[in-house]
């Protein structure tokens, strides 16, 4: 046994889970024919892994939704209001993830957040006094029988760790996580009796949370639910798996407990390959190497992994693995043939990192220099495309292009005269629902079936109807719906010199939802206007003002494959002058009001927090400044935030000195609210009142109880009252429901607010 992953892509090389998952949820297709793709799906990874000759082949990692769901759910740990609903346990499970609605019962989806620092998104276990862990799904033994028959002869069950569950769970009721521990060991040892007697030779448990920095008390709690669980595991050998980060804290732990396996991620991060050199590693334990890049597409530089590999003078067994789950990258380089060779030749998708992770075993066993040899020509034919104008640019930046003149309550008066808004302006976050016909406008453009002129004069008539729309029902700040737009970083990338764009790069980003990134390959640049047009065209529609929509400078750098060779901060820098460009054009054109996102500003976040300002918000804040730093004081800046944990870097997020931010909230039940309120936040905020990653819409009441809570706590003058997120995922009919619900419980709102005025 010398070679495994961690996991892999899950969705289908052309998201066939997707339509499947999709289509069952619209009736459109019954449970028998989901589970039927499922499958189908299922054995094409075994085969693809077996073929390529992984040794141990992960088994669990599959999902319809989310793996950290799927190990709450096994365990039993499903809130009482989703119970009550009487659903099969597929329509439970999901309704914990979208939410439930019918004509007698409505339930919101639990949280969801970005898992840890990617574009992935995991949904958030609830724990509360009443729930009953225990061992109740069959879902992970299932699959490990179902691999068994497809010839899978040594499946390596695997599933989120216990510990790091309880830390990305939330707690409702009076118990905290350490309370849970014990009947937590009990469901897992409970799971290890079941796989002895499925003969399971490795469990996989994935404990990424040790990668944040770890106090006492967690390295307590971590220490004792290990101590309780692995004496039951006999003949099962179990592997703890971290990925992301390093276990500087945990190292001494992990080696003196008996784990049959430790995997370290080699690629993220130094500090593993340093804790191994200082400390050594137990010639009793098997080191899973992490030493093909899970979450970037460039081919390994075998030389340097090889390297990397000897010089931890491990005695022991080593097994090569990915440094995370590969399900991070798209499925097959080889089918990007649209590509240039040049670019091609360098990228390594789930596909190629299984080939990958096999030759450099044979190299590091001394079968095949051979391959070494020809790895080292690919990579001396790496040249990325430079630009002189940008480096010059870069070169002649100071400390005031950073600073945006007046200071920010200056501003703030300036824009309320300016703009007479009502009190709690109405908004959305940009897009509008991409329907069917949408669609299929952008692809017979693709596909030259129409001429650009008929693609903008459909475009621009569905502009006019959302403009219309938003009119009628009364929202103070429009939008005009973004339908040109296929991603919100893939659209701004096709526009910009530097990017290059794959065919069927789909990655997950949540649930059955797929972004294709852009792959950053030369220096940034924008040689002409992106967005002008099209803004300046709905702008002319109507009195009201309508919001120019960009993508910022850090969200399209995260949501993009990195180059390699250049820093991120350069990257970032060339990104943010491209934009502060296009802003500069808007402004230019009479439009008022921009809002430049930045929904993974956190993203990229460093785990540790000694490493969040010297090595990311040190650069990733004063690049979002660069961006509108320019602009002048009655111009509104506004930026927009979602799915992430943001009340630990309130202050920055205040730093980046935008007039307005709206942030995810109503999803996490607007605990958000506190944290600003704590910080004594200054920035006005919309916090979002409805979920949209949900089919649910929310009634008038509802949304009247949401904005009563906000400026309840939050001065009313500072409130923005918008949606959690875009709308493009949306039916129309959710959309516009759901919006007219959010703009009538305003008004209601604002008549009280004027009555209670009134009286005073």
């Amino acid at each position: 046994m010398t070679t495994s992953i961690i996991g892999f892509p899950r969705i289908g090389e052309h998201r066939e889970l997707k339509f499947a998952t999709e289509h069952y949820w619209k009736k459109r297709a019954t449970k028998e024919e989901l589970l039927k793709t499922a499958q189908q799906l299922k054995a094409q990874r075994w085969d693809k892994q077996q073929k390529a000759g992984i040794d141990l082949i992960p088994v669990g990692d599959f999902s319809f939704f989310d793996t950290t769901l799927d190990a709450a759910y096994l365990f039993n740990v499903i809130p009482a209001r989703y119970k009550q609903l009487g659903l099969s346990s597929l329509d439970e499970y999901f309704a914990l993830a979208r939410g439930y609605q019918s004509e007698t019962e409505s339930v919101k989806a639990l949280p969801m957040k970005k898992w840890f620092n990617t574009n992935y998104h995991y949904i958030v276990p609830e724990f509360d006094d009443e729930t009953d862990v225990k061992l109740t799904g069959s879902k992970l033994f299932d699959e490990i029988n179902e691999a068994k028959k497809h010839g899978i002869q040594n499946p390596k069950a695997v599933i989120v760790g216990p510990y790091t569950l309880l830390k990305l769970s939330i707690f409702k009721g009076d118990k905290q996580p350490q309370d849970f521990a014990s009947s937590l060991v009990n469901a897992y040892q409970d799971l290890l009796a079941k796989l002895n007697e499925q003969d399971v030779k490795w469990l996989q448990l994935d404990e990424p949370a040790l990668s944040f920095d770890q106090s006492e008390t967690d390295l307590a709690l971590f220490t004792k639910i290990y101590e309780s669980l692995l004496p039951a595991k006999k003949a099962v050998k179990v592997l703890l798996q971290t990925y992301f980060g390093d276990v500087r804290d945990s190292y001494q732990t992990l080696i003196k407990l008996p784990f049959d396996g430790i995997g370290l991620d080699l690629v993220a991060t130094t500090e593993n390959s340093k804790l191994i050199k200082e400390n050594g590693f137990p010639t009793d334990k098997v080191l899973f190497a992490g030493v093909v890049n899970g979450k970037n597409i460039w081919r390994n530089h075998y030389v340097t992994t090889i390297e990397t590999l000897k010089a931890l003078n491990v005695k022991g067994e080593i097994v090569l693995s990915s440094s995370c789950s590969l399900q991070h990258v798209p499925y097959d380089a080889s089918l990007e043939t649209k590509l240039p060779k040049t670019v091609q030749q360098h990228l390594a998708f789930a596909y190629q990192k299984l080939d990958e992770l096999v030759e450099l075993d044979a190299i590091f066993q001394g079968h095949d220099q051979k391959v070494l040899a020809i790895n080292n020509e690919l990579f001396s034919t790496i040249k990325h495309p430079e630009n002189s104008q940008v480096k010059s640019r870069i070169a002649q930046l100071t400390a005031a292009d950073y600073t945006r003149l007046p200071e920010r309550s200056k501003r703030e008066q300036i824009q309320k005269q300016v703009f007479n808004l009502p009190e709690l302006p109405t908004t959305t976050i940009g897009s509008f629902p991409q329907t069917k016909d949408v669609r299929q406008n952008r692809s017979k453009l693709r596909k030259g079936e129409i001429t650009q002129a008929e693609y903008d004069a459909f475009n621009q008539a569905k502009i006019k109807r959302i403009i219309e729309f938003q009119e009628k029902i009364g929202v103070d700040v429009l939008v005009h719906g973004e339908y040109e737009r296929n991603d919100m970083v893939e659209y701004f990338g096709e526009k910009l010199d530097g990017f290059v764009f794959t065919q069927n790069g789909w990655v997950q980003s949540y649930g059955t939802r797929g972004v294709k990134p852009p792959i950053i390959w030369g220096d940034v640049s924008r040689n002409e206007p992106i967005t002008v047009d099209t803004t300046v065209f709905a702008n002319k529609l109507t009195d009201r003002l309508v919001k120019g929509m960009l993508t910022g400078p850090v969200t399209i750098f995260n949501w993009s494959f990195p180059r390699e060779d250049i820093t991120p901060e350069q990257s970032v820098t060339q990104i943010a002058l491209a934009i502060r460009d296009e802003v500069l054009d808007l402004e230019a054109h009479d439009i008022k009001i921009i809002q430049i996102d930045e929904p993974a500003l956190r993203e990229n976040l460093p785990l540790r927090k000694s490493d969040w300002y010297r090595a990311y918000l040190d650069w990733a804040v004063p690049a979002f400044r660069l961006v509108h730093s320019g602009v002048k004081p009655e111009t509104q800046i506004h930026t927009h935030m979602c799915y992430s944990e943001f009340g630990d870097i309130i202050q920055a997020i205040d730093n980046l000195d935008a007039d307005v931010i709206s942030f995810e909230a109503s999803r996490s039940d607007l605990s958000l609210i506190d944290q600003l309120v704590a910080a004594n936040f200054q920035t006005e905020v919309g916090p979002g009142v409805y979920d949209i990653h949900s089919p649910r819409i929310p009634s008038v009441e509802e949304l009247e109880e949401i904005i009563n809570h906000i400026i309840a706590k939050l001065p009313a003058a500072k409130v923005w009252i918008n949606p959690d997120c875009g709308l493009k995922t949306r039916s129309e009919k959710e959309a516009f429901d759901a919006v007219s619900n959010m703009v009538e419980a305003t008004k209601k709102v604002r008549s009280s607010l004027y009555e209670t005025n009134r009286s005073l």
